[in-house]
């Protein structure tokens, strides 16, 4: 066997079945039918475009319906100053949300429709039972006082909770390989609650501005900078915080796996429930005396916050331990470097790496160093998702798909492997999550100006982003053991 024709070979796979490396090799589907699931036609609501467009129609009417109702109540002037102050906390929400997703990101899409379903949908909702149920109970009681009281403690959080949570149980049905712990529980339950979140303080906000102009009050002592205060400065996590436990409960239940039916069942009600409880006390907190809101607020709420900003960030190491138990495996096939699985398995790691790529590769053109930089970014997603495959198939079962997927999240892997291996491994090394008798890489390519290589040793990438790097060199590789690129040495 030649040089050249060895070159190119693949490393096994370690399925968790016998499988010939062949008939893997040429299962890989081609670029265009890059999907886990065969799309499926003859009806024309089974199609991804047309389901795609009426989600989007409902949530648009929804946003229309919630609009004229909020500026129905507020008015103009009143729905436009809620609007300005309401939208302050949501980027840092939405940021902070997005932060713990950094491990397994999940898609904007999920989280886009999270969010549109709380500020419209769950909105709705919320303003019309709500109404209703406080109007019912008025009227079957006679006493509007006691009528708001309970609505307010008692309805409210049953409808909101509710509302909130089919965006979590549609995500978990409908996306569930998209949906695979506790971190992406608190992440759509999370911007759910946040959307939620806008349009309550925009008609709070609106209110309170409206009452204002009747009274004529403003600055400090203004009914809207005290909502301000109350709603958007001291309790921007109230609604997200409710939520997240429904988001917890789908989050553990999607754990436990496709054999636990029970546990898929009570675990969200439960989280359901205790959200519903917690935001019942938060409503009545009122009725505890003046400085009830006060006591519940530093009693209860300020540590419930922390439980869950500890729990998410554990689960988010959770996750990361999962990528440095299931990658080994891949790494001593030959698909990943032995240092690969310590840097997939640190943040601090996975940004070193990425700043390496854009360095190595930004010279003399920052645009390839950016498309570098890129290539790292997905090769670290494609390597979390595989870990996550894996894991999961070993923890339930491989499902009748597990083959496909891994051959697909292999070819990503081995298309940006050129450039991703070796800036992993220096951020391993430079880390010191692996050792190096060397970490600094060179400033400029260490080679007399117009000498040539030899193009069977320069990977393909480097070729593409110009220039020749010493530290980005392509992994050495054995003929004729059939097992491809393999640790030198």
């Amino acid at each position: 066997m030649s040089e050249g024709s060895v070159q190119h070979q693949q490393p096994a796979v370690p399925v968790l079945e016998e499988q010939r490396l062949d008939e893997f090799l040429s299962a890989v589907p081609e670029r265009g039918q890059w999907r886990y699931r065969p799309r499926r036609v003859g009806m024309v609501w089974r199609s991804k475009a047309f389901r795609a467009g009426a989600v989007i129609a409902v949530l648009a009417l929804c946003g229309l319906v919630i609009l004229s109702l909020v500026r129905d109540q507020t008015g103009t002037e009143g729905f436009l100053v809620g609007l300005g102050l309401a939208v302050l906390p949501v980027p840092l929400l939405m940021a902070a949300f997005r932060w713990l997703d950094r491990v397994e990101p999940g898609p904007w899409r999920n989280l886009l429709f999270a969010f549109a379903w709380g500020a419209c949908a769950a909105a709705l909702v919320a303003i019309i039972a709500n109404s209703f149920a406080t109007r019912w109970i008025a009227t079957a009681t006679a006493d509007p006082a006691s009528a708001d009281t309970l609505g307010a403690t008692v309805v409210a959080p049953v409808v909101e909770e509710s509302a909130k949570a089919a965006a979590v149980l549609l995500i978990f049905l409908f996306r569930r390989r998209e949906f695979g712990g506790v971190v992406d529980g608190i992440v759509v339950a999370g911007f759910t609650a946040t959307g939620f979140a806008f349009t309550e303080n925009i008609l709070y906000l609106g209110n309170a501005f409206g009452e204002d102009q009747e009274l004529g009050t403003t600055g400090l002592a203004s009914v809207t900078a005290g909502t301000f205060f109350v709603r958007v400065v001291m309790s921007p996590f109230a609604h997200p915080l409710f939520t997240v436990l429904t988001g917890i409960g789908f989050g553990i239940a999607a754990l436990g796996g496709r054999r636990r039916r029970v546990r898929r069942i009570v675990l969200p009600l439960l989280g359901l429930v205790l959200a519903m409880g917690m935001h019942a006390l938060w409503n009545g907190s009122s009725a505890f005396g003046p400085y009830g809101f006060y006591a519940v607020y530093g009693a209860f709420m300020v540590p419930a916050l922390a439980l869950v900003t500890w729990l998410a960030i554990w689960s988010r190491q959770r996750e990361l331990r999962t990528l440095s138990a299931e990658l080994p495996v891949y790494a001593s096939a030959g698909w990943l470097t032995p240092a690969e699985p310590l840097a997939l398995a640190s943040m601090r790691a996975r940004g070193m790496a990425r700043d390496m790529a854009r360095h190595w590769n930004s010279h003399p053109d920052r645009s390839r160093g950016r498309a570098a930089a890129r290539a790292v970014a997905e090769y670290e997603s494609f390597a979390t998702s595989l870990a996550v495959l894996r894991h999961r198939a070993r923890r339930d079962g491989a499902g009748p798909d597990f083959a496909h997927r891994e051959q697909e999240l292999l070819h990503h892997l081995w298309q940006r492997r050129d450039i991703a291996g070796p800036a992993l491994t220096y951020a391993a090394r430079a880390t010191g999550r692996a050792r190096a008798h060397r970490v600094s890489p060179p400033p400029y390519p260490r080679r007399p100006h117009g000498a040539p290589y030899p193009q069977h040793q320069v990977p393909a990438p480097h070729r593409h982003y110009g220039g020749y790097n010493p530290y980005l060199q392509p992994v050495a590789r054995q003929p004729g053991t059939g097992h491809g690129p393999v640790p030198p040495g």
